[in-house]
């Protein structure tokens, strides 16, 4: 049968409760983009690494020292199972498919609500690639593409581009007029003239400014 396609979705994580099963080193990279947005993570694990320890003794995140129970999952708006041990991940699984929780068994596509996407991130603009789940590595080569083709200053042209927008739509121009002014400042030419007069650390602009 043909695979059903994937829903596109950016959620907003701020306080919100996750769940993260495992505390070693794959877990440790997969908490990441949770705790970037702003998501309120709890982690059940045994053992842990070292940062994930500090985080906790931080109170960045909650951290149980035991094993994962079924009722863990209880509250969580989604749940990360990635420990080392297939039974322990298919019973985080089950616990969350009972609760109607939404669940990402690492490297197990087949026990995937969700899967992690490869992000290119320029300030507030987020470029997520995925696969499915049938290729992570060409989802990475593409995420390095991309990332030659949106340099580090879209981070600050959108900042200005957000300001500028802003001023905008107070001003007293026609709904038409605004439009327009909008989509010219948002052109990719607007976006060459920003970039030629900005210099940000790591884009081709600074790298010949210094060879100059």
């Amino acid at each position: 049968m043909k695979p059903t396609p994937l829903f596109p979705l950016f959620l907003k994580l701020d306080a919100k409760p996750c769940l993260v099963v495992g505390a070693g080193p794959l877990a440790d990279s997969k908490m990441d983009s949770l705790l970037i947005s702003g998501a309120r993570v709890t982690v059940v694990a045994p053992e842990a690494t070292a940062r994930i320890r500090s985080l906790a003794a931080k109170n960045k995140i909650t951290w149980h020292p035991r094993r994962f129970r079924a009722g863990d999952v209880k509250g969580a708006l989604l749940a990360v199972a990635a420990t080392n041990l297939p039974v322990v991940n298919h019973a985080v699984h089950a616990a969350c498919a009972r609760r109607g929780v939404l669940c990402n068994v690492v490297d197990d596509p087949e026990y995937c609500d969700f899967y992690y996407p490869a992000v290119v991130r320029r300030g507030p603009l987020q470029i997520a690639i995925s696969t499915g789940g049938a290729s992570p590595m060409l989802a990475r080569r593409l995420r390095e593409q991309l990332e030659q083709d949106f340099p580090a200053d879209y981070a600050p042209w959108l900042a200005a581009l957000d300001k500028e927008r802003k001023r905008i739509h107070r001003s007293a121009l026609s709904p038409a007029d605004k439009r327009t002014v909008l989509d010219r400042i948002s052109s990719a030419e607007a976006y060459q003239t920003f970039a030629r007069s900005t210099e940000i650390p790591g884009t081709p602009q600074s790298r010949r400014a210094k060879r100059s």
